[in-house]
């Protein structure tokens, strides 16, 4: 069902602009929360950010780490805001893997790879707000 959007989004993004880094721990039974930080790569830089958000379609806990891609990303303050999420994934013990889509209204969108720990099922979407650390 996500497969047919992620392929056409993955061809019209272009060249990457950056990469990015994220420890989270999600929790939830239909409803779902979820708080992190990390990392953004950005034209040789290193910037801490902090990841925060709720959602729908998660039933259990996990902690998860995702790296990826930033797409579209021209200035390091278009990178903070609110981004809608899609998301597909599973988690039992140590073996769970996912792919997750954020996109804000910038234009900025992040590709990430995700490794979850614990038990939990994910396919839904969330808003996921992320910020500098300062």
């Amino acid at each position: 069902m996500l497969a047919t959007p992620t392929l056409a989004q993955q061809r019209n993004l272009g060249p990457s602009t950056g990469t990015v880094r994220l420890e989270q721990v999600q929790a939830g039974f239909i409803a779902g929360g979820e708080a992190g930080g990390g990392t953004l790569r950005f034209r040789g830089r290193s910037y801490p950010i902090t990841v925060g958000g709720l959602g729908i379609g998660t039933v259990g806990a996990s902690r998860t780490t995702a790296s990826g891609t930033v797409y579209g990303l021209h200035r390091v303050s278009d990178f903070a805001g609110a981004y809608v999420q899609l998301k597909e994934g599973w988690a039992v013990g140590a073996a769970g893997r996912g792919t997750v889509w954020l996109r804000n209204d910038k234009g900025v969108t992040l590709r990430l790879a995700t490794r979850r720990q614990g038990l939990q099922l994910s396919l839904g979407a969330d808003g996921v707000l992320i910020g500098f650390k300062q």
